[in-house]
């Protein structure tokens, strides 16, 4: 199904910890009221809130999640905050993972196919590709979430590489692309776009002040280094494709490596250096 080209004010947030109060995101009502106006005025049309699933930490389940986004639908209407949300998880690898998507207690984004994984931040997991593919078998794709943050991307990029190849989604941090974690970070982010690894860009938002729920700066960023077409695919046809629960195959494949003109990869280098 071919797609049409877009590149509009409109944007989708499919990664988001709004929720008040449930995990490291939003930590009272106010944050989260605060958080969506500037979502809302950032263009952004549609989000899923996505708190941490992470046994032994935050312990949130589908049930408790798809309460709390109602209830704070109710309070944004209210407020005549224009924003439509949506439910699923930031789901940490764990060995129930997969269990818990086939019994529904880890929801996935708006009860479709796709939902986020959440890799450990500094050390890479054991058999993580097998783990990986067993998702995939089971007829579920997950979306890992901001692969250019995480310590261990250098030592194990290409595991990143064949797992986009076999099925599963990338979704980069908005903000990594600007500067906003660091030069690694935007290394990484830069060169997972500039060879075509990258399928969403989101916030990642958890608070007003630090890590906002920006993503116009985001797409623009990606504009340069994959064109506005792209750019419109990575924060709009795609969600909105999740939201729909398209088929991978029906929506816009990932751009051919090096759509950036040839000088983008000295940028990152001098960088990096």
């Amino acid at each position: 199904m071919a797609a049409t080209p877009v590149f509009t004010l409109e944007m989708i947030d499919l990664h988001c910890h709004l929720l008040p109060g449930i995990d490291d995101g939003a930590p009272d009502l106010q944050t989260a009221l605060d958080m969506a106006r500037m979502a809302a005025d950032d263009g952004i049309t549609d989000l899923a809130c996505t708190p941490h699933i992470f046994p032994g930490m935050f312990e949130n389940d589908t049930a408790s999640i798809k309460q709390a986004v109602a209830e704070l639908q109710t309070r944004l209407d209210a407020a005549g905050i224009k924003l439509r949300l949506s439910w699923g998880a930031d789901a940490h690898v764990s060995p129930q993972l997969l269990d818990r998507l086939r019994d529904g207690s880890v929801p996935r984004l708006n009860d479709s196919r796709y939902f986020l994984l959440e890799p450990p931040h500094h050390v890479a997991p054991p058999r993580f590709e097998e783990f990986v593919f067993g998702i995939l078998a089971a007829g579920y794709v997950p979306v890992i979430t901001h692969p250019e943050r995480l310590t261990w991307i250098e030592d194990h990029y290409e595991t990143f590489c064949r797992l986009a190849e076999s099925g599963a989604w990338m979704q980069i941090t908005a903000g990594s692309l600007t500067g906003r974690f660091g030069d690694d970070a935007r290394y990484w982010g830069e060169r997972m776009l500039d060879e075509g690894r990258v399928h969403l860009l989101a916030t990642d938002a958890h608070g007003s002040d630090r890590r906002p729920p920006l993503l116009a700066e985001g797409r623009a960023a990606a504009a340069r280094w994959v064109g506005k077409e792209e750019a419109g695919h990575l924060t709009l046809t795609r969600p909105r494709g999740i939201l729909q629960d398209t088929p991978p195959e029906e929506l816009p494949p990932l751009p051919q490596p090096g759509a950036r003109q040839k000088t983008g990869w000295l940028s990152r280098l001098f960088r990096r250096g």
